[in-house]
């Protein structure tokens, strides 16, 4: 039996009180809004919501003069096997500690694990309705026969000597003999490892094996490798290690480092690889050499390995091996794809930088590929070079490679792998593609060559917040493929097109950490790109917005931001408060719905009474008589006889009296010349008021059509929102006559109910009477007293009487 002390009723009257409202810091809880339905949605993030900047990350978005990160160094030598369709290796991993931490052990991620039976991935793996796919069931027989992860043969420290290790799901813990030393420090080890390749089209995943074994093909392999090998998890400012498990959505967070890299394939293999080839003479032929020489200052696509050249080897499998050398500077990752069905072209990319002046634009691709491929690939990569580097910088790598295989998207530092092929005539047995497999490529080419910016140079954390990269990147795909071609049918970045999702019930805010996303594609991609889009075209204008931007990428180029860092940049650089933004798309899931409810014209009552009776008069007979009385056709009795007719029918409530007259003429007298002179404006005074149905402040957009046949729209700031965040009247004054009015006339708010944005019925009518200051009480006028001089007053301070 476990003893129980018994818990003061004090005690249990605070935890109460603590479970019913957590632990916020001090200066939230000093801001609370107790009473009344008043929703500031203009509150400041900073200070609440956001990070207290440190010397690390200062309070402009910029890394502070202390800010560091660490470096890990990687030298890999591994073995593709292509029979058993395994990869083995050994590296070397030499880690630079530049934290002021010393680390007694290190974290290393293990991503292939998620394929073992037992992972969190695959325990966790949810279904859903009462039908199964062909693709579920092949996954699943596949899932019982075979299983991939790991083999972690040995660690062994600079010396040789054995290192202790254990496993956590997807993550290896190294225990060190002794800690690393902060803010400099360095260790290095040795591991041995191995692990078997999935087959992507039946398993899925980011890398795998496809093999072309249906009848009719030519029963080779494409290769693509990623997560291949144990990568060092990421320790930061902000959270120390980053320990959370893969699980299949949520993608990476890695340190930057130099690799040095040999890959051993099949001797017929033509290998694509993160870096540039260190052996090209062991691995090309001089005619291939000399091709990839001539790419260089190519202005189209070069084969430097040619269609022919992959046929002659697909015909027959060599025996032997060759080892492809690579080394690549100040990457966070290395991917390669290996195949002998690859064909290969090139082509220089020129770009106005010291640093990286040509870069290779490189695609490799299998027969399958083509004709589509060698039409567009590389192109859509040099293409995408050009417009990223406008908006963030200019390509610092040497090389950008899209290599087609079985993944259908998915990139790496200068690789990037694409699925979309031709498709072959059941017929005729000609391979053709669709308008729509056109555009595919060249979108997910632009996507996954985009993503070199973001994030595998603008080191953003993946696996905690999607959208740092693929919203990012998203937008700027969105921009690039407009650049392509005007009419291009981007499926993200057009307002328009997300005010479905926005609407929807399952849906989480964009901060939400990338596991438990719902709705992935259209909450990491879509939203965030829109919302880009919008502060772009909207709110900022380009200038302010691309200078911010600019400045965002350049700042963090090469280290590790975080969304708040992201924010507060934009806000310093364009100078403008976008709190209100960030929490209404990012934090909150709002949507924007504004609706024009209605609309008033009014005028100045110009204190004539003949006069404002006959506005009075003509606004009433606007207005359609009375159906019934119309319809009758017999006379009225007040018609037949003259006797029931008196003063009230031979005059109407527009007949002006003398007394009204009268009074008129003494309001006049008691006014000022500028109250006289406002009563001789004839302009319109129109009040238009806005509901805002979905929740999401956004600025108010409003076309005004006039009777003239004119027409003007007005920017009307979100800040029109800032005392009340449901329902404002704003006002606006013109000489011209309104007939129709319209919110977000270009739809480029993402309004998701455009039925209630337009008004184009009757416009009421309302005459407006000029306020004048109300007098204050003064009994000494009321009483007719005569003011004395203060000389008068004043008492005799001697002898304290008044004089």
């Amino acid at each position: 039996m476990v003893s129980r002390t018994p818990v003061p009723l004090s005690s249990l009257l605070a935890l109460a009180i603590a479970s019913a409202f957590p632990a916020t810091p001090s200066h939230a809880q000093a801001l609370q809004q107790t009473k009344g339905d008043f929703q500031d949605k203009f509150r400041q993030l900073e200070g609440e919501d956001w990070p207290t900047p440190t010397d690390y990350r200062n309070a402009s978005g910029a890394p502070g003069y202390r800010y560091w990160q660490q470096k890990v160094d990687y030298d890999i030598r591994a073995t593709l096997d292509e029979q058993r369709r395994t990869v083995s290796g050994t590296q070397t991993v030499k880690y630079r500690n530049n934290s002021p931490d010393a680390l007694p052990y290190l974290w290393l991620l293990l991503d292939q694990n998620d394929y073992r039976r037992d992972s969190a991935a695959e325990l966790t793996r949810t279904v859903e309705g009462d039908e199964i796919s062909l693709g579920e069931i092949r996954r699943a027989k596949r899932m019982q026969e075979w299983e991939g992860g790991f083999t972690i043969a040995a660690v062994r420290d600079a010396a040789g000597n054995p290192l202790r290790f254990s496993l956590s799901d997807t993550l290896l813990r190294i225990e060190l003999p002794t800690a690393v030393a902060s803010n400099g420090g360095e260790t290095s080890f040795t591991i041995d490892w191995s692990f078997p390749m999935v087959e992507n089209k039946v398993v899925g995943g980011r890398s795998g094996y496809e093999c072309f074994t249906q009848p009719g093909e030519d029963g080779n392999c494409i290769f693509e490798g990623a997560q291949w090998f144990p990568r060092l998890a990421v320790y930061s400012d902000y959270e120390g290690w980053h320990t959370l498990n893969f699980l299949g959505a949520g993608e990476f967070t890695l340190e930057f480092g130099d690799y040095r890299v040999a890959l051993t394939v099949p001797s017929d293999h033509i290998v694509s690889a993160t870096g540039e080839i260190q052996n090209p003479d062991a691995v090309l032929t001089p005619a291939q050499r000399s091709r990839l020489a001539t790419a260089r200052s190519a202005k189209a696509p070069v084969y430097v390995v040619t269609p022919e050249e992959a046929a002659a080897a697909e015909r027959g499998k060599a025996s032997g091996t060759k080892t492809w050398q690579f080394a690549a500077t100040n990457v966070r990752d290395f991917g390669w794809a290996s195949s002998r069905k690859f064909a290969w072209d090139a082509m220089g990319v020129r770009q106005d930088s010291p640093e990286q002046p040509l870069v290779m634009a490189m695609s490799f691709f299998p027969k399958e590929a083509r004709p589509l491929w060698d039409a567009y690939s590389t192109k859509a990569i040099a293409h995408t070079i050009d417009v990223y580097s406008r908006f963030a910088f200019p390509y610092p790598y040497p090389v950008a490679q899209s290599v087609n295989g079985p993944v259908g998207g998915m990139e790496y530092p200068m690789i990037s792998f694409n699925g979309p092929r031709p498709v072959r005539d059941r017929r005729t047995g000609e391979l053709t593609y669709s308008e729509a497999t056109k555009n595919g490529l060249i979108g997910v080419v632009i996507h996954e060559v985009g993503h070199n910016y973001f994030p595998m140079i603008v080191n953003s954390d993946e696996r905690q917040w999607t959208w740092m990269d693929e919203g990012l990147n998203t937008f700027l795909q969105f921009q690039a493929e407009k650049l392509w071609d005007k009419d291009f049918p981007s499926r993200r970045g057009e307002p328009r097109d997300i005010a479905e999702y926005m609407l929807s019930r399952d849906q989480v805010p964009l901060m939400t950490q990338s596991d438990s996303v719902l709705q992935f594609g259209a909450n990491g991609y879509g939203k965030p790109a829109t919302a880009l889009t919008i502060l772009r075209e909207t709110i900022l204008g380009r200038e302010r917005f691309d200078r911010a931007f600019r400045e965002y990428a350049n700042r963090w180029r090469f280290k590790r931001p975080t969304p708040t860092d992201f924010f507060r940049t934009m806000e310093e650089s364009s100078g403008v408060d976008l709190d209100w933004f960030w929490r209404g798309w990012f934090y909150i899931t709002d949507h924007v719905d504004i609706a024009l409810e209605d609309v008033v014209r009014a005028r100045i009552d110009s204190g004539d009474p003949k006069t404002e009776a006959a506005a009075r008069r003509q606004s009433d007979n606007s207005e359609p008589a009375s159906l019934t009385a119309t319809r009758n056709t017999e006379r009225t009795v007040v018609e037949r006889d003259p006797d029931t007719r008196d003063f009230y029918n031979a005059s109407d409530r527009y007949t002006v009296t003398a007394s009204q007259t009268r009074e008129a003429s003494e309001a006049d007298a008691r006014l000022t010349a500028e109250e006289r002179a406002a009563r001789q404006v004839k302009d319109n005074f129109y009040r238009f008021r806005f509901r805002n149905v979905g929740g999401l402040v956004m600025p108010v957009i409003l076309k005004l059509d006039y009777a003239d046949k004119s027409s003007e729209t007005i920017r009307i700031p979100a800040e029109i929102w800032r005392r009340n965040a449901h329902v404002v009247t704003w006002q606006h004054v013109t000489p011209k006559t309104v007939v129709r009015a319209e919110v977000d006339p270009l739809w480029e708010t993402a309004d998701a109910d455009r039925s209630n944005n337009v008004f184009a019925g009757r416009i009421a009518e309302r005459t407006l009477g000029i306020e004048t200051p109300r007098e204050t009480e003064n009994r000494m006028r009321d009483a007719n007293k005569k003011v004395e001089p203060a000389s008068l007053r004043t008492s005799d301070a001697r002898t304290g009487d008044a004089r």
